[in-house]
């Protein structure tokens, strides 16, 4: 039996199709060389699951996200199923958590088995959960940095609006700066003429000091060379001629000390003491006689009658060297 061109051309894109309709269930995890078993999880919010994403434990891929189907009376509540390799025991209790796959934001479904317990049945439902994906942390991280942006804003807002008013301020200041600078540019254009007079007279006190530091560099000369003769003056010389003297002095208040000639005398003799003692206290009482009784020492008679005999007097001296009245009329 001989067959068409026609038949030929549709059983090949027969198979073409065939073949490409598993072979993209193949790469989107299906296994059609295994058996699976499948079990249910209900999600409040599966964040972009899609059919066909990984089931992984601890990293592997042991299957894939069968089905999600929207369960309206339930709240709006979302039931996924997923088809696990046969091999694979699923024990109840355990988790099934929605993650994040990687920095791109692909959903995965991350096995957490529960060890211990016994084994879920084919179709048995998980235990839902979900991990904070990247979003979640990014938010968490970025809010507190946002509220901190805004504080800052607003300190960044103030300081610009207070640099408002520095601006007018430096604008006056510049303004008065210009004012001052045209003022003093006046002043030095109005007195240049005396400026320069001023710096005329400078110029004549350096010259005045240049010619007069000529003329005390000869004085200076001149008390260096009368300094080196002070130097060379001879200093020893007088200083012994001084220890001489003082040597003479020192003997001369040592032998008072020890009662030689009339100074040693009067000040180590007690008896020459007590003499000079008497001998004054004797004068003072002959002068104070003489001072009351002036009769008893002078005479004196213009006819030249006789004299009166003088009374004895009163009081008597008593030291033998006083002098006597009829001595000091003789």
């Amino acid at each position: 039996m001989k067959i068409s061109q026609e038949v030929k051309v549709g059983l090949f894109a027969v198979i073409v199709l065939v073949m490409f309709y598993f072979g993209f269930e193949f790469l989107k995890g299906s296994d059609f060389f295994s058996s699976t078993r499948k079990y249910q999880v209900t999600y409040d919010n599966i964040d972009g699951l899609t059919p066909s994403n990984p089931v992984r434990i601890n990293g592997l891929s042991v299957g894939r996200v069968k089905s999600i189907e929207i369960l309206q009376d339930q709240g709006n509540k979302l039931l996924v199923t997923l088809e696990l390799r046969k091999e694979i025991r699923v024990t109840q209790g355990s988790k099934a958590i929605l993650a994040d796959d990687g920095l791109l934001g692909g959903k995965i479904v991350q096995l957490d088995i529960n060890p211990g317990a016994t084994v879920l049945d084919d179709g048995g439902t998980l235990v839902a959960a979900k991990e904070s994906g990247l979003s979640a942390l990014i938010r968490e991280k970025t809010l507190p940095v946002l509220n901190n942006v805004d504080s800052l804003t607003y300190q960044l807002n103030r300081v610009v609006a207070q640099f408002d008013q520095t601006g007018v301020i430096l604008n006056q200041t510049l303004k008065s700066a210009n004012a001052t600078v045209g003022t003093l540019g006046l002043t030095v254009s109005e007195n240049r003429a005396t400026i320069q007079a001023a710096l005329g007279n400078v110029n004549r006190l350096a010259a005045s000091l240049v010619e007069t530091e000529k003329q005390l560099k000869p004085i200076l000369a001149k008390a260096d060379s009368f300094a080196d003769s002070l130097q060379s003056l001879q200093l020893k010389q007088t200083l012994t001629t001084v220890n001489k003297t003082v040597g003479n002095l020192q003997s001369i208040l040592s032998g008072i000390s020890k009662g030689q000639g009339s100074l040693g005398k009067l000040t180590s003799d007690e008896a020459l003491y007590r003499n000079i003692n008497n001998t004054t206290t004797s004068l003072e009482q002959l002068l104070t006689d003489l001072r009351q009784h002036p009769k008893r020492y002078v005479h004196f008679s213009i006819f030249g009658r006789k004299d009166r005999p003088v009374p004895e007097p009163t009081e008597t001296v008593t030291n033998t060297s006083a002098v006597s009245p009829s001595d000091s009329t003789k």
